[in-house]
């Protein structure tokens, strides 16, 4: 009520003043269930944008790391309602071009008197997005453009300003700059939740507050459209407010359909390079490649993102600057996109990923962090051998196998595996320490590759050092990380994590985010699967065979579409029970990757992948974006989620979709392309 007490007693009619009531509300991020993500190929349009719940969400420039802008989207007002797109509207998406990451999003009110339509673009020449917008509604209803910027990663700091009939926004050397064909006949800036836009039409049904300004806080600017029949948005960007507003202005005189026909052509251009598969899954396998692609950084090239979103933005603070969300770099996810293109036939980018890891993310001691900000500064930084080993088998998979590559870069990540391994203090999932399968399937896999590269540049010493490293770690998986007394089967399996390389002294692990303490031979993972992927295990291989017994009785979950996996049973990494945000605790939900996985596995033993390619390609949203995680049961949650559909974290998670990358291949070609060779010949060979 404090905040509608101030709306009410500010003044109308404030032309030219300065809005009052700084900072304004809070500041958080979006959902990050995007629907569609687009950018365009040139490194002369350094914006990237993304789409969620039938408007605008967070923008990115000059970087991938640096989100910009919180939303824009429209209200309708007829005079006695105001309808706000995203709270009162239905919405739909639907990509208008399967060869290019062009989208239409519609939003309209329940009795369909008003339809928006809007188009999306990147101007290839420069840092600009375009939005082409048709609105149809009764004679006299106005209509309205809400644009929240959010510069530099926080909703604080910004000012908001009218300048040129230019909706300015400013924070340090960033702003931003919009603009529309006909122009804007009123403005405003103000504070959100007080005298912002969204605040005087929900009170007044019109503009009554005309503020110049709004000076340093969580500023929301408005404007309603001249001619709102058909018109296009210029969303510009820039280093001051004149290179924002001068950026906006040029792609606007170029108009839409030469910028859209130019940016789909580079994205056409593009796929002309890659493979083709099966025309159930092309659509979905090309798409896949753009959004992998489109994640790939500007600046530095090869850094490949996470994802562009913040899992459960809505309940993170967006009130300073450093949060990360998933748009930093994580090795282990840059080696599945850099793989996942790979094989797909864009070499080109994965050997960008590999220097990228060498040339900004590698330390002086040969190791790298557990992820970082695009420039390589790290972010957390817990140890994880398998991101350690990754680039040396990445690498091999490429054929850099040159002497500069090895003295500088190879020779040292492998000597740091070789004095901190096999034992990681945290496995892929982020959260605990030990002797991991997945884990050590990355070092052994690693340490056989740098040993030919040893070997290739005539250093006979330290290849035979890492090649028997690598077989004194394969010999010790079973004994090391397999129980035979559990509770789970039988028979030995794999567990998830082994804390001192004894798999039957019941340790108690504790496995964070609210998941409770358990005796570590009941907690089960899918990851020794990683053994087969790499060629150090046989699919047939019978200790391997029997613990996807226990995965399938105990973190297999049939959904509507199609079979899934838990990371592990007691997973704490999701939505509450409920349904609610993720905030520390919560229960983990089913991840598309695991299907992809165990799909790979399908196709090395000789079987049938397609359920997995299928339930991956059904996981994918309307926007044909795939998850990190979807949800695990058919009971209703205050979230609104749907049984085998995504949830509040990150959509799209690259991982899953170069996963599918991956998988679409190996099911065409039947085998599992991205297994370095050398592996497979060493521990497979008859």
């Amino acid at each position: 009520m404090l905040v509608l007490s101030i709306a009410l007693a500010a003044p109308a009619g404030l032309r030219g003043q300065t809005a009052p009531g700084g900072p304004g509300e809070m500041p958080r991020w979006t959902p990050a269930s995007k629907e569609g993500i687009g950018t365009s190929l040139t490194t002369a349009s350094q914006v990237w944008f993304t789409l969620q719940g039938g408007i605008l969400t967070e923008v990115y420039y000059p970087r991938l790391d640096v989100a910009d802008v919180h939303g824009l989207e429209f209200a309708v007002s007829d005079g006695r309602r105001v309808w706000i797109e995203s709270r009162d509207m239905r919405h739909a998406i639907a990509r208008i071009d399967p060869r290019a990451l062009l989208y239409r999003q519609t939003s309209s009110d329940a009795p369909g008197r008003f339809t928006i339509t809007k188009t999306y673009a990147t101007d290839p020449q420069r840092h600009s997005l375009l939005i082409d917008v048709t609105f149809t509604g009764p004679a006299g209803a106005a209509l309205y453009v809400l644009y929240h910027p959010a510069l530099k990663n926080s909703g604080y700091g910004n000012t908001g300003s009218v300048s040129g009939g230019a909706l300015v926004a400013q924070k340090e050397d960033v702003a931003s700059a919009l603009v529309a064909t006909g122009g804007f006949p009123e403005t405003s800036n103000g504070f959100a939740g007080v005298n912002d836009g969204y605040t005087d039409l929900l009170l007044h049904r019109r503009l009554t507050w005309r503020y110049a300004r709004a000076d340093s806080g969580n500023v929301v600017q408005v404007a309603r459209i001249a001619r709102p029949a058909h018109f296009t948005l210029a969303l510009g960007f820039g280093d001051t407010p004149a290179g924002a507003l001068a950026a906006a202005r040029a792609s606007l005189r170029r108009g839409f359909a030469l910028v859209r026909a130019e940016y789909a052509q580079g994205w056409n251009r593009y796929l002309n390079g890659l493979r083709r598969v099966a025309p159930t899954y092309q659509g979905q396998f090309d798409l896949a490649a753009m959004v992998v692609r489109a994640h790939e950084d500007k600046t530095f090239p090869g850094a490949i993102i996470a994802s562009m979103s913040i899992p459960w933005g809505p309940a993170v603070p967006a009130d300073k600057p450093n949060v990360g969300g998933y748009h930093l770099v994580w090795a282990r996810d840059l080696y599945e996109a850099a793989t996942g293109l790979m094989v797909a036939g864009d070499s080109a980018t994965a050997r960008r990923a590999l220097r990228y890891l060498f040339d900004v993310q590698q330390k002086p001691d040969g190791s790298f962090p557990q992820n970082s900000w695009l420039d390589g500064r790290p972010y957390w930084t817990a140890q994880q051998m398998d991101e350690q080993s990754y680039p040396m088998i990445l690498a091999w998979q490429l054929g850099v196998t040159d002497r500069a590559t090895w003295e500088r870069h190879i020779r040292a990540e492998a000597e740091y595996v070789m004095a901190h391994g096999p034992a990681t203090q945290q496995e892929r999932w982020e959260e605990v320490g030990g002797y991991s399968p997945s884990t050590m399937a990355a070092e052994i896999a690693g340490l056989l590759c740098a040993s030919a590269i040893a070997k290739a540049n005539a250093d006979t010493a330290a290849a035979r050092r890492y090649l028997e490293t690598a077989d004194a770690w394969a010999a010790g998986l079973e004994p090391w990380l397999v129980t035979t007394t559990g509770h789970l089967a039988s028979h030995g399996y794999y567990m998830r994590i082994d804390d001192n390389q004894d798999p039957n002294d019941g340790y108690r692990l504790d496995v964070h985010n609210g998941g409770g303490v358990w005796d570590e031979r009941d907690v089960v993972d899918q990851g020794f699967i990683e053994l087969v992927r790499l060629g150090i295990r046989p699919a047939s291989d019978t200790t391997i065979a029997n613990s996807l017994k226990v995965i399938d009785a105990t973190i297999r979950v049939e959904t509507p579409n199609g079979p899934d996996f838990y990371r592990y049973n007691h997973d704490g990494y999701g939505e509450t029970w409920f349904g609610g945000p993720w905030l520390g605790e919560g229960v983990g939900r089913l991840w598309p990757i695991f299907a992809g996985e165990r799909g790979e596995y399908e196709v090395a033993r000789g079987a049938d992948p397609t359920p997995y390619l299928q339930a991956m390609l059904r996981f994918a949203n309307a926007g044909g974006m795939i998850p990190e995680q979807v949800w695990d049961r058919a009971n209703p949650t205050s979230g609104g989620f749907a049984f085998g559909s995504g949830t509040g974290s990150a959509t799209p998670l690259v991982w899953s979709m170069a996963q599918f990358l991956r998988l679409a291949i190996a099911a065409q070609d039947r085998r599992i392309v991205e297994r370095p060779a050398i592996v497979a010949e060493h521990f497979l060979r008859p």
